[in-house]
């Protein structure tokens, strides 16, 4: 084991030193790509956003690869995507296309022989074309109605063969028109949330206070309960807290920090009750809110919890943030 570590160690600064350099390489790249966009990239958003059907993404290799994630991208954004392999188009997938659909077609060079095949037929159909290349005289870039320039001086590789700048290009012109079109049509976190209902994401951004919130039994007491019950009441409710409450109506909340403050004030706790040490007009939310919501205003005001009331003002529960993003994530 030991061998092990040291043999690793002896390229430590060598593989820093690619590490750099493959860094460096691909960011330049994007840097020159960032300064070559110029009103094809809008005209591509302008077709994509009028489509009356979806983004059929092609690509093959690694293309393929990165067109898979660009249209999964697009799908979880608003903008109805999937990919066609071009291999397999020629074999029953060609019927997925639609004329109403619009191709985004990728190949670094723009000769993929099996992205050219598609052309005809989408030429037929009328579909309208996006290209994705770094060659702008090439077969793909005459048949495009519009053609993003994603090419590369020379890639990251030592050699200039594997596909690393050219790759790393197509995949952020990709989430560019994902975003642009996220903007385009005010693509909210809501949004977001419904096409990831199952991700943690989606979770915290679909549940609602109702959801999470503790219910009764809460730990309750009147604001003439003297200060030793008042311990008993929070230590049984195991919540941390206590609300205050006269006749179902909500007079205060005693947290472990007024306990704290409490002794600070106080030299002999024996006569004090509840209503001397509560925090009046506590930070109440509504039991519809969004979770996300009642987290920021948690944090906001750097409290913990929140009492859950309807519109009435009835007292229904009790939000905590302590341990409900682990709560949340498990829903």
């Amino acid at each position: 084991m030991d061998a092990a570590i040291n043999i690793q160690s002896e390229y430590f600064e060598s593989d820093l030193q690619v590490a750099y350099q493959t860094l460096d390489a691909e960011m330049e790249s994007l840097r020159r790509m960032r300064g070559r966009l110029d009103r094809s990239f809008s005209r591509a958003v302008d077709i994509m956003l009028g489509a009356q059907g979806r983004v059929i993404i092609v690509g093959m290799g690694k293309s393929g690869l990165i067109g898979r994630k660009i249209a999964a991208t697009l799908a979880s954004t608003g903008t109805s995507a999937f990919f066609v392999h071009p291999g397999e188009a020629f074999h029953g997938d060609l019927g997925m296309i639609r004329p109403i659909d619009v191709a985004l077609l990728i190949s670094n060079s723009g000769e993929t022989e099996e992205v050219l095949r598609i052309l005809p037929f989408l030429e037929h159909r009328k579909n309208p074309i996006i290209a994705m290349t770094g060659g702008l005289r090439s077969t793909l870039a005459r048949y495009a109605d519009v053609v993003l320039d994603v090419g590369v001086e020379r890639e990251a590789c030592k050699n200039n063969l594997a596909p690393t700048s050219s790759t790393t290009n197509t995949l952020a012109m990709g989430d560019a028109l994902a975003v642009a079109l996220m903007v385009r049509r005010d693509f909210q976190p809501e949004d977001f949330a419904q096409f990831h209902p199952g991700g943690s994401l989606g979770r915290r951004l679909l549940t609602r206070v109702k959801d999470v919130m503790h219910k009764a039994p809460l730990p309750v007491c009147a604001s003439d309960t003297p200060f030793r019950e008042v311990v008993n009441v929070m230590t049984a409710g195991r919540l941390g807290l206590a609300l205050v409450m006269d006749e179902k109506i909500l007079k205060g909340i005693i947290t472990d920090g007024d306990l704290r403050r409490a002794f600070e004030r106080h030299e002999s706790m024996k006569n004090v009750v509840a209503e001397q040490i509560m925090s009046r007009q506590p930070l109440t939310i509504q039991p519809e809110v969004r979770f996300t919501e009642a987290e920021a205003l948690m944090n906001k005001n750097e409290i913990s919890a929140l009492v859950v009331q309807n519109q009435q003002g009835d007292v229904l529960g009790v939000l905590q943030i302590h341990g409900l993003k682990h709560q949340v994530s498990a829903l």
